[in-house]
């Protein structure tokens, strides 16, 4: 897996980071019953024993297993002043399945 940080968003992550006893993480927000929708996030928390840990110029961003299936091999942050951390491309599927006696 590959993570990569735009300039924009590493400073805003140093200047977090400096400020905050919390670690970056990338958080799935997945939602759905019959399609399914998965929008990723960068939330400050503990960090956690089973996580997985990326390393990025002196940054740790932190996963966990639930959030790593659903991300791209490779996976691109980004930040804007007006939406925040933009982490990755949120997708849908509509695919639903049915079962049939």
């Amino acid at each position: 897996m590959v993570i990569k940080i735009s300039e924009v968003a590493m400073n805003k992550l140093q200047e977090v980071a400096s400020q905050e006893k919390l670690v970056p993480r990338i958080d799935a927000d997945v939602a759905g019953g019959c399609g399914l929708s998965v929008k990723f996030s960068i939330v400050w928390d503990e960090p956690r024993r089973n996580d997985t840990i990326i390393e990025y110029e002196g940054i740790q961003i932190r996963l966990d297993h639930f959030t790593k299936r659903y991300l791209d091999e490779e996976t691109q942050i980004d930040y804007l002043d007006d939406q925040g951390f933009i982490v990755g491309e949120q997708f849908s599927s509509s695919a639903c399945a049915i079962e049939l006696d």
